[in-house]
């Protein structure tokens, strides 16, 4: 009878196993395909591990089985009756329906991540404007030359220090070369010093855009749009976020990476 049950134990213990293990692997292949960024990264970093672990505890239960079956054999006391359960179409379908709806959890863990950060971006581009009236009005004035270069540097430069995990910050501007419209960039990492003879060029800060972002920010300066505009994608976070004073325009870009939901991360 101890025999019965331990073999029993270990059918049981093996099938929650290769129940554990099929999750898991949807899981991280729901994740990787479709980019969602749900959990915490300690959290992912352990999936390996758990995989891992998880196999050892199905060969486990595979060797015992094997051992407590062939000394049952050998006592010849193996006369259990094999009985088919009368819900194992009940039990087929909950399987089947449980993917979907750990589908659809992952979509709306990933959904409250960029929310959050959505909300935690627009929040940092109201404090800068609002805590820090001095820097803003000078951001405003925009004029291409070193010393608007040298102090937008160094306000961006003071504000990113004040956060650990404060997100990477842009000043955009509109412009001109050669009669061409064009957007400029002006960020903490300006390569640029008060010791250079030579005048800087407007080239070398044009902000790289997508068409659809060029879009949005002619509608800024254009004055037909003063929404922001956040978008996210496989991790990446952006938030254009207009700052207008009369006829004066800039736009904050914010910029967050987030690997939480990959291997590695």
């Amino acid at each position: 009878m101890k025999n019965k049950f331990l073999v029993k134990l270990s059918n049981t213990i093996g099938i929650i196993s290769i129940l554990l293990l099929i999750y898991w692997v949807f899981i991280f292949i729901s994740i990787e395909v479709f980019e969602f960024k749900v959990f915490r990264e300690n959290i992912t970093q352990t999936f390996y591990m758990s995989v891992m672990g998880i196999l050892a505890l199905m060969f486990g239960a595979l060797i015992i089985n094997v051992m407590f079956n062939l000394t049952r054999i050998a006592e010849k006391h193996n006369v259990d009756v094999e009985t088919k359960s009368t819900n194992s179409k009940t039990k087929g379908w909950l399987l089947v329906l449980s993917f979907p709806v750990i589908f659809s959890l992952l979509y709306f863990g990933d959904y409250l991540t960029s929310t959050k950060k959505e909300k935690m971006l627009v929040a940092s581009a109201e404090s800068i404007i609002n805590q820090n009236k001095s820097y803003t009005n000078h951001l405003l004035k925009y004029k291409f030359n070193r010393n608007y270069i040298l102090k937008t540097s160094e306000i961006l430069e003071i504000i990113a220090q004040t956060d650990e995990y404060f997100p990477n910050i842009t000043v955009i501007t509109k412009d001109v070369i050669n009669g061409n419209p064009v957007y400029l960039g002006f960020n903490e990492y300006n390569d640029v010093s008060t010791k250079d003879t030579l005048q800087p060029k407007k080239k070398n800060y044009i902000e790289k855009t997508t068409q659809e972002e060029r879009e949005y920010l002619d509608g800024v300066f254009n004055g037909k749009n003063k929404t922001y505009r956040y978008n996210s994608h496989d991790g990446n976070y952006e938030l254009f976020y207009p700052v207008i004073k009369g006829k004066e325009i800039i736009i904050l870009h914010f910029s967050d990476q987030q690997r939480y939901g990959k291997i590695g991360s």
